[in-house]
């Protein structure tokens, strides 16, 4: 990536005004049922390398997709890949855009710092180019808005990089749900907690490197303008210029796959909370938990880096008026709530149900299905709509917690509130309020 002296302000009014006129908007190849797909991978660290790696392991055993080019402003970094992809110098770009420029790319893999992502994705959909979009979508609402529309705009394919909602135990309990088996879906509960003596996101600082080595001017590119900062490169993700920490780098993984199963929709109240109580180097807190509330259930997503036992003792659970769903691994689980247990035998067949999901590869199946709809031109599993409602719910439980205050949303003009509306009430006219006995062989308790 090269520097550009544009603020986010003039990107995103410049973004708003694109509409896929013929000086921007390019069409991509079409492809056919054996067409080989030529993808490229813009930024390989950590993540992006692995990435590239699940797309060379596809290549080798199907054939049907090749990795063509890669570009990172890390001489070090695209070298490795280099490497490992078995590339020639002439397909490593240390500019994104050159990669983007190349009419034998179909599809880019962003995996770069968060606040590089709408810009980069916006810019390859203009240049004719399907985007496998990492987590988290965007840095901020608004970025989230505007890729949404351009993927309207342009119809070009954009998979959002969480590859839990290819778990396929999220997809039979959604199942589960439309068939009415644990009634009135009313909240849910789940954490992605880690622990770590050095504190998360602490990867290791490249010693003797300069503002030069990494490209410091390109890294910040869209992000205020500050002097190098070594721990800000390597360690991005703990700093409010790049990233909404815990909450933007987990809680996508969380929140998304629950309102799969919920139902996909804005929220309309968000509360954050939380603090920096153990790796006091950050700006992002090292615990934080979110409530977000939807127009009919809510759910409460925890977490903590300082802490890993939550995964251990806090399920994901999701409560419905009749039953309730846990999850084990490779399992489903679904019981009913004690007063509707015959209604639910009638319907499931059972008691208790264990609904069991053969063991897959996330990375693998979350690929596969961006790759599938790049050739049906259907919408992925994670597609930028569904990115952008999960996007507007873990931003604004961040803007919550920076600022000590609830957030309160309008899913309808897709704007922040300043007042709630009323909440409905259904007190009736006080008649038929007799409590119904229990179902025979019941007890209260």
């Amino acid at each position: 990536m090269s520097n550009r002296n544009r603020t986010r302000r003039e990107f995103l009014a410049t973004s708003a005004s694109l509409t896929g006129t013929a000086a921007l908007a390019q069409t991509g190849r079409i492809l056919g049922a054996n067409d080989r797909i030529n993808v490229g991978v813009i930024g390989v660290g950590i993540r992006g390398l692995g990435l590239a790696r699940t797309i060379l392991h596809r290549a080798e055993m199907k054939g049907d997709v090749r990795l063509a080019a890669i570009s990172d402003i890390y001489a070090r970094r695209t070298e490795a890949a280099r490497q490992a992809a078995r590339l020639e110098t002439k397909d490593v770009h240390r500019d994104y855009r050159d990669l983007l420029a190349r009419p034998d790319v179909d599809a880019v893999f962003i995996v770069t710092p968060d606040h590089w992502h709408a810009r980069m994705a916006i810019e390859a959909m203009d240049r004719g180019k399907d985007v496998y979009l990492e987590k988290p979508m965007t840095l901020t609402i608004e970025e989230a808005r505007q890729v949404a529309e351009k993927v309207r705009q342009t119809g070009r394919v954009l998979q959002i990089g969480s590859q839990h909602l290819s778990d396929k135990r999220y997809h039979r309990a959604r199942e589960v749900v439309e068939k009415g088996w644990i009634g009135e879906v009313l909240w849910a509960q789940t954490t992605y907690s880690r622990n770590s003596v050095w504190g998360e996101w602490n990867y290791r600082v490249d010693e003797g490197v300069t503002a030069e080595d990494v490209g410091w001017k390109d890294f910040l590119g869209p992000a205020p303008q500050r002097p190098f900062d070594p721990d800000r490169y390597f360690r991005w993700r703990k700093y409010w210029d790049y990233s909404g920490g815990i909450a933007t780098d987990l809680f996508f993984h969380r929140l998304a796959p629950l309102r799969f199963i919920m139902g996909i929709e804005f929220p309309t109240r968000v509360a954050g909370a939380g603090g920096i109580y153990v790796h006091k180097d950050r700006e992002v807190p090292d615990t934080y938990a979110t409530i977000v509330e939807y127009a009919n259930n809510y759910c409460v997503i925890s977490s903590s880096m300082a802490n890993a036992a939550a995964n251990r003792y806090l399920q994901t659970v999701i409560y419905g008026h009749k039953g309730t769903i846990t999850f084990d691994e490779n399992v489903v689980i679904v019981e009913p709530e004690w007063q509707f247990e015959r209604e639910f035998v009638e319907k499931a067949g059972s008691s208790k149900v264990y609904l069991e999901v053969p063991p897959h590869n996330l990375d693998a199946e979350h690929v596969d299905n961006f790759l599938t709809c790049m050739r049906t031109r259907q919408k992925p599993i994670f597609d930028a709509d569904f990115g952008y409602k999960i996007m507007a719910a873990i931003k604004l439980g961040v803007d919550s917690y920076r600022e000590g205050k609830l957030m309160l949303w309008d899913p309808e003009r897709e704007r922040l509130l300043s007042q709630a509306p009323a909440r409905p009430s259904y007190a009736g006219d006080g008649k038929n309020r007799e409590e119904p006995r229990p179902p025979f062989g019941f007890r209260r308790i």
